[in-house]
């Protein structure tokens, strides 16, 4: 079992239920699913940049990715409509809990001058995302192995009414926001 499951099923669901007055247990967020998506721009002159990132992040999430393709030429950047130009993973169940996980013990403090992520990167209906400028803050990355640094979107999918809720359903996983700057 997932760490941040059994954490969600004995702390986490009571709190949140006691701190919106929600009776109904189908009413408590939680977490629907986290998407990473790496857009990999080079891969249409070089085919061995897109295996490289579609290996990284199967190694990242435990779970083979998706090639996703383009919708529409664009010719200022050579992108013809269905040319191979990234790679995603969505995560469902205990791989989503495991990844989640390591996201925050592991990777999020290994990045250089960390403060804490965007405590406003919320879209409105209580799904979070963020950016990483590189791949080797996960431990399952090899630094020395790898040709291109790749960065990757992380979207984590709640089922919280506001972006309230799904902030505090993310506090209390442990995701570290950045306190805002103090005026002095």
């Amino acid at each position: 079992m997932a760490r941040l499951y059994d954490t969600y099923k004995k702390d986490i669901a009571k709190a949140m239920a006691a701190k919106y007055n929600l009776t109904n247990p189908m009413a408590i967020p939680k977490l629907s699913k986290i998407v990473v998506n790496m857009g990999v721009g080079r891969a249409t002159q070089d085919k061995a940049v897109l295996e490289a990132a579609v290996e990284t992040l199967s190694r990242i999430t435990g779970q083979k990715p998706l090639v996703t393709k383009a919708k529409t030429s664009v010719s200022s950047f050579r992108l013809r409509e269905g040319n191979d130009i990234g790679c995603k993973v969505t995560l469902r169940g205990r791989r989503m809990y495991e990844f989640l996980d390591r996201l925050i013990s592991i990777a999020l403090p290994r990045i250089r001058d960390f403060r804490g992520v965007n405590p406003n990167s919320f879209d409105g209906h209580g799904n979070y995302s963020l950016g990483m400028a590189e791949q080797v803050v996960f431990p399952e990355i090899d630094a020395d192995r790898i040709q291109h640094t790749q960065g990757m979107d992380i979207t984590i999918v709640t089922t919280a009414a506001s972006d309230e809720q799904a902030r505090e359903l993310l506090k209390a996983f442990g995701m570290p926001f950045r306190q805002p700057a103090k005026a002095s």
